[in-house]
Parts: structure tokens; sequence; C-alpha cells
């Protein structure tokens, strides 16, 4: 067996296999006889069925099986050994004029079209300089914050006369013959127009006023208040609605006592204002922090990216997608091919930084991610419950058993891996910024 390569620019090759009779007879001959044994054929006894017939049989079948298998396992091998960076699967070249008796002594050459990845130097060194922002809760945030704690553990009341945040439930009439007609809830809070918000404050069971909801509400929030579709939200031809008060819901916030502290807490663990307090702020900021993480990811994304400046066979690329995802239509994969450059790219700077700097992701690093994503989620759903370490275990086994899910830690870990190695390498200034700034600097 001959198997080489040629390059036919910076990312392109081809790949060329030549195979004679003694490199793939052995493999093949293995494989009739391996049949032999298991067939259940008409005539012969289990197990029975002589070479021979098989061979007539089956044989060009076999043949070509096996022919393609030793030559993809040849193939992989070499790319193994050459330390070619392949993108994609090597694709077969079809030639017309190649033709093959397929008698078990054909001489046999087959080519593959590779791309290769494109040359450049890892953008990130010790000069390359970033900011990594430390964020305070202002009042304002904080403010909100517990706002929304106290709301979620609130107590519904139905008061006389409405304010703006409460949920009228309400009957709404279209102001035409035979329009619309829907008795449902509706919140104040979401409505975008300031004077029809303003108009639903102060009015209590059977008041009545006319509202424009295309003006009240967007179309996604309009199309699930009147039960219709968003297209019928978007094209009503009358959108003056009578709203008529059925009835007034209003969330009370919890008070600030100690039932309602040990429901957020551990028991007695905050027993004071100041110390409620103190703790959702501790809260808020530990979550800002991982905005400021994000932002750093983010920053550090858009600097390798900007710095590396190359070009991707992407002719080979579109004909191996359509190759490897033949329900995609041309238009389809145009449509999607610069997004996936992007990732392309960036995967492939991420992997030159782990082969560089012999980073390793180990099994139980994807293990532990898993367990503190199923944490984070029981929390978010029962602040107080507490899973023990062998339920945590249980879960991440149950998770990591769904072969996407366990490639796509595999990855998250890889990603932080490069990030907390990168920490290391460039120059990082820390920076001081109230929260509301923050955000400024993200849009």
């Amino acid at each position: 067996m001959n198997i080489s390569h040629q390059k036919i620019d910076d990312i392109n090759a081809k790949i060329t296999v030549d195979l004679a009779p003694e490199d793939y007879n052995p493999a093949v001959d293995k494989a009739i006889k391996d049949q032999a044994k298991k067939a259940k054929l008409p005539g012969f006894r289990p197990g029975m069925v002589p070479v021979g017939h098989i061979r007539r049989t089956f044989g060009k079948s076999i043949l070509f099986d096996e022919i393609n298998r030793v030559v993809n396992e040849k193939i992989s091998a070499y790319i193994t050994e050459q330390k070619l960076e392949v993108l994609g699967q090597p694709l077969p070249v079809d030639e017309d004029d190649a033709k093959y008796n397929w008698d078990f002594k054909d001489t046999f050459s087959f080519n593959y079209e590779i791309g290769l990845a494109p040359e450049f130097e890892i953008p990130f060194a010790a000069d390359s300089e970033f900011t990594e922002y430390d964020i305070k809760a202002d009042a304002a945030t904080l403010e909100e914050r517990i706002k929304n704690l106290r709301r979620s553990y609130g107590k519904m009341t139905n008061p006389e006369v409405s304010e703006e945040g409460d949920v009228l439930y309400a009957e709404l009439k279209q102001d035409k013959e035979e329009g619309i007609e829907k008795t449902t809830s509706v919140r104040t809070d979401i409505i975008e127009d300031a004077k029809i918000k303003k108009s639903l404050a102060g009015l209590k069971k059977d008041d009545a006023v006319k509202i424009d909801v295309k003006k009240a509400f967007n179309v996604a929030d309009l199309a699930r208040i009147l039960g219709v579709t968003e297209e019928e939200a978007e094209n009503l031809d009358v959108t003056n609605f009578q709203l008529t008060v059925k009835n007034i819901n209003r969330l009370e916030e919890a008070d600030l006592n100690q039932e309602f502290f040990d429901k957020l807490f551990a028991a007695n663990e905050v027993t004071t204002e100041e110390q409620f307090n103190a703790k959702v702020k501790e809260e808020v900021e530990n979550l800002f922090k991982q905005n400021s993480a994000q932002k750093l990811r983010n920053d550090m994304y858009t600097f390798g990216m900007d710095k590396v400046d190359v070009k991707f066979p992407e002719e080979f690329l579109k004909r191996w997608l359509k190759a490897t995802n033949p329900n995609l239509s041309a238009e389809e994969i145009e449509e999607g091919f610069a997004d996936f450059l992007n990732n392309l790219k960036w995967t492939i700077i991420e992997n030159r930084i782990v082969t560089a700097n012999n980073l390793e992701v180990k099994y139980d690093e994807v293990v532990d991610l898993a367990k503190e994503r199923i944490y984070a989620q029981i929390k978010m759903y029962n602040i107080n419950e507490e899973p023990t370490e062998e339920q945590l275990s249980q879960f991440a086994m149950q998770l990591l058993s769904d072969r996407d899910q366990a490639n796509r830690l595999f990855e998250e870990v890889k990603a932080l891996k490069v990030y907390d190695h990168l920490k290391t390498t460039v120059k990082i200034n820390t920076e001081a910024i109230d929260y509301d700034k923050f955000q400024e600097l993200e849009k």
C-alpha cells in the first residue's frame, strides 16, 4: 500500500491511496470467513455455509466494504502520523475514468480532497492588555432586587382601587360589531405607553376605559392577551378596545421579618434588615463577578478573532457540510456559513492554545462541572434545598450519559481552561465600575 498527500495550496490538499491485492485480500478473506460462520441461508445449516458460496454470493459487496474500511483506517493513521491539521473529513474525489473489475485482483487508486487549517501565531502574549471590571451594586439595583425578592414571597390581595403594577382581570371588547371579545388578565406593568398605563390606575370594579391595544402592548403580549396568533395581532383592523374591570389583583410585598428571612436563608442566619441588605448586596455582586468574567472572555474572544486574519478552504468546507448534512440546501449552508467559519476559527485558536501549553481536560473536571450546573438548577427552584453529594453524582452521571450533553460540558471545561491560562499570560488591569456604567459598556 502506498499513501501520500500533495498540497494544492496552503489550505487545500489531496491524499492518494494506492492498493494492491495483497493490501486488501487478507482483510476480505477474513470477513468472508466470518460471514460464513454467521450466515443463515436456506439449504445450509447455521454456521456451515461454504466460504466459496459466500464469496460467489456476497463477495463483491464484502470486497467493497473492506476496501472502504481499510482505506479509511489508513487515511486516519496517515493524518495522525503526518500531523496534518485537517478540517472536517476527507472527501472522495469522483473520477469518471476509474473503472475496476472488483474481482479481488484489481489495483486501486483512490483520491481524497482535504481542507487544512491555516497557519498563524497564537495572538495572545504578555503585552496583550485587557480590563477586568470590579462591578459595584448601586442603590437602584439593590432596591430592585430586594423588591423582587419581597414580591416573590408576597401575598395576593384584591384592593378596591387599582394602582400601577396591578393585574387587572378584565373584559377586552373590540370597538366594532362582532369584534374580538376576551376576558383575561392584563398586567399593567408590561404596558408600553405611559399615558395608557396611567389611565389604568385609580379604577374600580366595573369601571371601563378605552385603550389602543397596539400602543399598549407589543405584538407577542397582545397575541397572548387576546388569544390570537401574532400575525392576527399584528394585522388588527381596529385597535381600540374597551377594557372593563372585573377584579383587581395586587401582589403585596412580604414583610421584612424573620419568617421572610428564613425562607431565603438558613434558619436564623439573617435576623435583621441590615444583615438582609448585606446578604442581598453580596449575592448581587457575586452575580456581577460572573458578568465581569463573561465580558473579559468576550473581550479576549474579540481580540483573538481580530488578530487572526486568515483564509479557510471555504469551497471544500461547503462541500463537506453538504456531504455530512444532505438535507441542508445550498441556500441554508450559505446562510449559516459565516457563523460556521467564526466558530471554526475560534475552535482552532483554542485548540492551538491547548496543544502549545499541554492543557488537559480530565474526566473528573467534566463531572464536577456537571454537578455545579445541576446544583445551580436545583437552587434556582428551591433556595433552601441542599442536595447530597450522592444525589449530585447520580444526576451528573445521568446528564453525561447523553453524548451531546457530555460533549457540550467537555467543550465548556476546555474553554474555561483556555480562559484561565490566558489570564496568566496576558496583562489584566482591574477597574472598579458601577453597574449602570458597566451596562453601557455592553451595549
